[in-house]
């Protein structure tokens, strides 16, 4: 088979390429290094079944060319992260719309198989926890710009959804709930290894808010083992699926596990919601998916807890500063 994946630079994207290489695919990928990274790829940069292409999803001759070559497209090339969101938000909408435009319009000149991946933050100021892919999604105010990546992703599902039940373009929609591990950044606001490099700088571990918003991580390698799947399987066109985990930990605990774990003399430091972002910015106090539906298709549930995740995490980053 030969894969491409959108955004396969990136942290989730590149242990997909580097898993769908050692099950003997063809990989290619194409990004734009914004929020990926060149390093993230080196480990098989130059395998006999790989092909990096430097390049926007925007140039549609380039997409287009990768896409006729595949057989299942991957696509997680999207504008990421809570500070990227809060401060760039033309990106966020123009990147995840027009590009998932993009992405659809070639593959079904192919009916391509596409899985795309969405994201927990639809679900918005939901309440209800767990988060089953039937309930009603909750946004907050145009005003409040970190809705803009919660609407843009929504509105990705509603064109691929539409590309299968009017196109037939084989289009499954994944979201991910916080996937974490080795090659993640906390360049954009990602909570684990923004801790961790605090923690091992020994620097104060910087806990927005009053630290009892909860959250469930996922190890990487658990999300593309699903990814993977879902892409093997015959009959999920059309569907959406919840992927993460459903062990919950508030970020007071998870500093303070961070803290231990790498034996740091660092503090923690509460921080403002209005200091750490922008004035009136929103938060969910708890974020848990319903995992029931991917459970009965596969029987998926995650291997990695969030100590194991947390140790893959510090050993990558105290490697990283050698």
């Amino acid at each position: 088979m030969h894969y491409l994946i959108t955004g396969g630079a990136g942290f989730i994207g590149s242990h997909l390429a580097e898993s769908l290489l050692q099950q003997g695919h063809f990989v290619s990928v194409i990004d734009d290094l914004s929020t990926g990274s060149i390093r993230n790829l080196a480990p098989f940069r130059n395998h006999q079944r790989f092909q990096c292409v430097i390049e926007t999803i925007m140039n549609v001759s380039a997409l287009a060319a990768l896409v006729e070559r595949a057989d299942v497209i991957f696509h997680l090339a999207a504008a990421v992260g809570v500070r990227l969101i809060i401060d760039s938000p033309v990106r966020t909408i123009e990147t995840n719309i027009k590009g998932t435009e993009h992405v659809l319009e070639c593959a079904n000149k192919g009916k391509k198989k596409v899985i795309l991946a969405s994201t927990s933050e639809v679900y918005g100021k939901a309440e209800k926890v767990p988060y089953s892919e039937e309930d009603d999604l909750v946004l907050g105010s145009t005003f409040k710009s970190r809705w803009s990546y919660a609407c843009s992703k929504a509105i990705d599902e509603f064109l691929g959804l539409a590309y299968w039940k009017e196109k037939g373009l084989p289009v499954t929609v994944v979201r991910l709930f916080n996937t974490v591990g080795p090659r993640q950044t906390g360049q954009y606001g990602m909570v684990i290894p923004t801790f961790i490099k605090q923690a091992l700088l020994g620097h104060p571990i910087t806990v927005f808010g009053d630290g009892e918003q909860s959250r469930c991580f996922c190890h990487v390698r658990d999300v593309i083992s699903v990814l993977i799947r879902l892409s093997e399987h015959p009959d999920v066109a059309g569907q959406i699926y919840n992927v993460g985990s459903d062990e919950e930990i508030t970020m007071n605990r998870l500093a303070g596990l961070v803290k231990n774990l790498t034996g740091s003399a660092s503090f923690i430091h509460h921080v403002p919601y209005n200091e750490a972002y922008e004035e009136g910015f929103e938060d969910m106090r708890r974020r848990i998916p319903d995992t029931s539906r991917i459970q009965r298709l596969l029987g998926f549930g995650p291997v990695h807890k969030i100590e194991d995740i947390l140790k893959d995490v510090i050993e990558y980053q105290r490697n990283e500063t050698i």
